[in-house]
Order: C-alpha cells, then structure tokens, then sequence
C-alpha cells in the first residue's frame, strides 16, 4: 500500500524534454493490481539504428488494432521518453538521463525499440542498466512458431515454451574484476590464503551472487503465470550438478516456493510417477527441474514437452535466443522485463546499424512485444488481433527481406510495407 500511496501522492512533475500527453490517463496500482484507463499513457523508447523504422511500423499497427478491436472506445496516448543516441543528443551526451528512469516508475508500462551501449568508458549495457535501476527482476520471453515462418526444425508447431529468466543476479550482478588489477589481486589473495581456494595466478575474477529472494520472486512470478495461463508445467533449468549452491540452491528454493506457496494445486516429477502413474491430474500444475546442457538437446528432440520455463540469468540467456532460433530467430522474438507493477517490452535484437533507415528490416520482434504489452494492460482482444493478422500476412508470403530468402515464391517488402499489410488483415 505504501508504494501505491507514494506514486499516488506525486504530484506529475515537470520533465526537462518529455512531454506528458494531454489527453492520457496514467496507469495507476490499485489493491496490487495495475488499473488501466480506457485512454492509457504508454511509454515508447524509439531506439537506435534500426529503432526508427521499426518502432514507426509498429505503433501504425498498434493504433490501427485498437482502432479496429475498440472503435474509439479505447485508445493508447504514447509518450515518448529518452535512452541511447537520442538522450545523448538531448541531455548533453546522456545515453540513460534520470528523467527517463522517473517516468518508468511513474507511468509503469514502456515499450523500447534496441539500444546501443556506448563503447569504453567503463558504460555497461544500457539494457543491463535498465534492468539493474527499475528492479526489473524477471525476462520473459514467448517462444512459439507461426505457421509460414521458415525453421530449422521439422516440427517447429511443437515449440510453444515462455522463459522467465532471473534478471539482476547471477553474474550479470557485475561484480568483476580484471586479470591483474589490484582488486582482482586482493580477491584472489582472500579465496586462496583465507579460504583455501585454488587458482591460476593473476586470474581474472567474476562472482556469481544468487539468492534465495531473488530466485524465489522468479520462479513465483513463473508459477503465477503458468497457473493464470492454463499451462501444465513449470521447469527449473540449473547447473546444480556443478555449482550446488548457486544454481543448485535455485532449484531447491523453487521446489520449496512451490511447496510452501502452492501446496494445493501443484505435484511434482516424483510424485507425478509415484502417485499418479505418470498422468498429471486435472487442474494440477507440474513442477519439475532439468539440468541446463541437457535442457538444450530437450527443447530440440521433445519440445512439446516443456511449456513455462524459469531459469537464472546467464542460462536464460543462451536458453531464450537459442529456442527462439527453433522457430525463426530473435528478429521475431518478442520479450519484457517486468518488476512488480513496472513492464518495459523491447526488441530482444540489437540495432541492426547497418540498416538503419533503410526501411527493409522485419519489425517481428517489436511488435509482438507489443503484443504482450497489451496482453499485461488487458486489452487481449487488440492482441489477438495483431497476432492473427501477422500471422496471416506471413501465410501469404508477404514478408521481410530476411524471410523472404528462405521462402520460396515470396513477395519481398519493405517494414512500412509490410505493417501496412498487416493493418489490411486487421
């Protein structure tokens, strides 16, 4: 209640270049619940290189679904806020201004196109830095084929997993240090004199912090989807067998989440066997943990066995891009990185540079984030009609260069081209 309180009690403060829309409503937090207004202030990150031509092509597409789904009933009032190369011409070279970071806890929901992270300098990724100053602790990204796209795999319609991948543990906690420097020296100094440690001199040192909070509000939020979502199972994906009280006590906090939390409506692999001969009851959630390497090779040879997937951070990362090259490749990965109430949807791509303002490239990957987006402020009708509609311009071949050669008898086209084809099948 006090962190509704507090958001309600600000006052809408003055921005230095982002200007509030004056016909929107904000988001609010309501008894833990987002309350979205019919007219719903959403935040847009243009995005570098290849940001503008995508994010342009999508917001049509987005206007036009809920124009058509809506009729005028309900409509988004966008509100553009600033992160990479466009901050950095407005706020004097500033790639991550705090402005942008006040809004995002102020308004809740954003949408953001790629960024790029400045090179030296000691600059983190900005994706990371978003991630690490909003608390957006969990990655979720939906894996699944639509039918026309082209795939490696035989029976691509089998993959159909959503990664919930811990976000600001692990090691992307960035906590280390260079081969040499006087703090890697001292560390390795304290593991091999203090804690009896052994290591190859003048090593490079990383540290991989993972805890029983931060695991634990993952996989939960996992859990929560799986069961609101009618899905069947959640897997905890870990390196145990080697790192036992990292990766291994994530899988053990899981299986006690669920336990603890969840004691009615979930069974676990073992008693899945023990109890119920292998076959998963009614209305009963499976929770079960597989080992990461082997995870890979399950999601290639027995997709349609895995269905909500929680993991931390480092396998989640492989795991997401690798599954999604099953079904077509990040250029049509959607993804978001939510905290409690605040969502930020992106491109899980990079920028593309080299063709930047070519209008050429698939904006797949941006706008089913978009969907998702409309998904998380419930307006599922509007995202169900993107999704079918995009799905349809793909079964008639109209598709992106990058689709287009490895399609036979495609109608090639470009970004504006294709969103327009896509608001034609709305």
């Amino acid at each position: 209640m006090a962190h509704e309180q507090a958001h309600e009690q600000a006052h809408e403060q003055a921005y230095e270049h982002i200007t509030v829309p004056a016909v929107g409503e904000r988001i609010t937090v309501r008894e833990g619940r987002l309350a979205v207004p019919d007219n719903p202030i959403l935040m847009w990150i243009e995005g570098d290189g290849i940001g503008p031509d995508i994010m342009t092509a999508s917001k049509r597409i987005w206007d036009a679904a809920a124009q058509k789904v809506y009729g005028g009933q309900r409509k988004v009032a966008w509100m553009e806020v600033y992160a990479g190369d466009k901050a950095a011409g407005l706020y004097d070279g500033n790639y991550f201004p705090d402005e942008t970071l006040d809004a995002l806890r102020d308004f809740y929901v954003g949408i953001k196109g790629p960024l790029t992270t400045p090179v030296g300098g000691g600059f983190r990724s900005l994706n990371v830095a978003l991630r690490q100053e909003l608390d957006l602790y969990a990655c979720v990204r939906p894996v699944k084929w639509y039918p026309g796209i082209p795939s490696p795999l035989r029976h691509p319609e089998l993959v159909d997993v959503v990664i919930y991948r811990e976000n600001t543990e692990d090691v992307y906690g960035g906590i280390e240090y260079k081969a040499g420097s006087p703090e890697a020296e001292k560390v390795q100094r304290f593991l091999v004199e203090e804690m009896g440690a052994a290591m190859v001199p003048h090593s490079g040192i990383g540290i991989k912090p993972m805890s029983e909070f931060g695991s634990k509000r993952l996989i939960r939020k996992a859990i929560d989807y799986a069961l609101s979502s009618g899905r069947k199972s959640v897997t905890l994906v870990h390196k145990g067998n080697i790192q036992k009280y990292t990766e291994g006590a994530f899988m053990q906090w899981g299986y006690e989440l669920a336990r603890q939390e969840y004691a009615g409506v979930i069974v676990t692999e073992e008693q899945l066997y023990d109890q119920y001969r292998g076959q998963l009851p009614e209305g009963k959630l499976l929770i079960k943990d597989r080992i990461a390497d082997i995870m890979f090779q399950q999601m290639l040879l027995r997709p349609a066995e895995y269905d909500v997937i929680a993991t931390p951070n480092l396998n989640g990362d492989y795991l997401s891009d690798a599954v999604a090259a099953e079904v077509g490749g990040v250029g049509i990965a959607p993804g978001a990185n939510f905290a409690d109430y605040v969502a930020l949807f992106e491109a899980t791509h990079g920028t593309a540079p080299k063709y930047a303002n070519q209008d050429k490239v698939n904006p797949g990957s941006l706008l089913l984030s978009g969907v998702m987006m409309f998904d998380y402020i419930g307006w599922g009708e509007a995202a169900d009609a993107i999704e079918s509609a995009y799905t349809r311009t793909v079964e008639d071949k109209i598709v992106t260069y990058d689709f287009a050669r490895q399609m036979d008898e495609a109608h090639e086209v470009k970004t504006s081209d294709f969103a327009s084809a896509v608001i034609e099948r709305l």
